[in-house]
């Protein structure tokens, strides 16, 4: 038996996981504006940090595009509980709504570089989807418990409702459209 201890591998400095984060959240900010093609550098100011410093987190473009899709995917996914755990089912999912819509602008503002990643088999636009369909299905078992929302309605019938009202309001001259096309979404789904 040895009497050394297992390796631990280093803990991550505290400026340096401040340093990524800001960087994730000036680029999530710069693409959904659509900045999409923005120059690195104008990300690394704007996050008051050096250059050395975004190429040390994020080597490509692309590492850093993935990187703010899968973050915006997994606080997508991580707002479901607590969406639910102060509200009804029915008023959780409108809210949650809101911010898939958020998420779905910031993946607009860097299709370009999505495509790639999707190309190269570094991501799959499936995961996305199993993803929602999985929040939405918990928000729908949520709304059948509390008799918020009605029960047997598909999950991906409801994404698929959503990614249409997505593609449809995209740009369009009445910024109030998406909303009032979500609250109807909403108004089918809740009992009766």
């Amino acid at each position: 038996m040895s009497s050394h201890a297992p390796a631990r591998a280093p803990r991550e400095r505290s400026d340096a996981v401040r340093n990524r984060n800001r960087l994730l959240e000036v680029s999530r900010d710069a693409f959904f504006a659509g900045e999409g093609d923005i120059a690195l550098e104008t990300l690394a100011k704007r996050a008051g940090v050096g250059i050395g410093t975004l190429y040390r987190n994020f080597p490509t473009r692309e590492a850093l595009v993935e990187a703010v899709y899968r973050s915006e995917l997994d606080a997508l996914a991580a707002t479901v509980d607590e969406t639910l755990s102060v509200d009804a089912a029915d008023v959780a999912l409108r809210k949650w709504m809101d911010r898939y819509a958020t998420f779905v602008a910031t993946k607009h503002g860097m299709a370009e570089s999505l495509q790639g990643l999707f190309a190269t088999g570094t991501m799959a636009p499936s995961e996305t989807r199993t993803r929602v369909r999985e929040a939405v299905a918990r928000f729908l078992e949520a709304g059948a418990s509390d008799r918020t929302l009605r029960s047997g309605v598909q999950a991906d019938d409801v994404v698929s409702m959503l990614v249409g009202t997505f593609l449809s309001t995209a740009g369009a001259p009445d910024e109030q459209q998406r909303d009032r096309m979500l609250g109807l979404i909403i108004d089918a789904l809740r009992s009766r």
